[in-house]
């Protein structure tokens, strides 16, 4: 299970939303390279990356920012926000982006999203952000009718490495993490699911750890890290201490 720390990107600094609201932005920092060699040297293994002004304009805006975050750390970065035909995919994954994450197309052009997990096996995942259990896109801005589980199902045996479900009534908001509909989606697929929106602290690290969570693939951090509510070796050491316990 990972814990993957969240670097939101807004016109080129590290922001935190509240419930994907762009003008309710909290600014963290305007060194998104500095901040990820923080989050590389508190010991994470992967990061997760959102080019916020990308997901609402529906092309990269913070390439920048994004390019200097890989000049900066060893560590795999997955990344997402408009990254929407396979031209993005392609150039993207050639700077060293480790995984892309496709939420907006993966609605709109599922057919796009299954040929580039043929073409590039392991380093697809799909986003699913949802409001109410229905599929939001376009930066949020934009909710339609399908299903979180519907469209998860859509990708079985597709090839996708991973989907980040994020419940966006809690993103940023510090109220917990969607476990329970979280684990609905991964038990509607084969595909390793992650759980994103709402984590508030060690409490949730111990909830995603119960053992009814255990197909959860991990989770991602965000304003709980900056905020300081969350302690990153505190929490790293307790999940590799329940992974050791597993599997012992």
């Amino acid at each position: 299970m990972i814990l993957f720390p969240a670097i939101d990107l807004k016109d080129g600094q590290c922001v935190r939303l509240r419930r994907g609201e762009m003008d309710q932005a909290t600014v963290y920092g305007d060194d998104p390279a500095a901040q990820a060699r923080a989050f590389a040297d508190e010991g994470f293994e992967y990061l997760h990356i959102v080019d916020l002004n990308g997901a609402f304009s529906g092309t990269p805006v913070n390439a920048t920012a994004v390019e200097g975050i890989l000049e900066a750390v060893d560590i795999p970065v997955q990344l997402g926000g408009g990254i929407r035909d396979m031209a993005g995919i392609e150039a993207w994954l050639s700077r060293g982006i480790r995984r892309v994450i496709l939420g907006t197309v993966a609605v709109r052009d599922p057919d796009l999203v299954k040929d580039a997990c043929r073409q590039f096996p392991g380093r697809i995942a799909v986003g699913i952000d949802a409001r109410d259990g229905k599929v939001a896109i376009a930066g949020w801005a934009e909710t339609s009718e399908l299903s979180a589980v519907d469209l998860a199902r859509r990708f079985e045996d597709s090839g996708v490495a991973a989907i980040i479900h994020t419940d966006i009534a809690r993103d940023g908001m510090l109220e917990g993490l969607n476990l329970a509909a979280t684990r609905e989606l991964a038990e509607a697929v084969d595909i390793p699911v992650i759980a994103s929106g709402g984590l508030a602290g060690m409490e949730d690290i111990e909830r995603l750890l119960r053992p009814e969570n255990a197909k959860l693939a991990g989770a991602i951090a965000g304003r709980a890290l900056y905020d300081g509510r969350l302690d990153p070796r505190a929490a790293l050491a307790r999940m590799t201490a329940a992974e050791q316990e597993r599997a012992s």
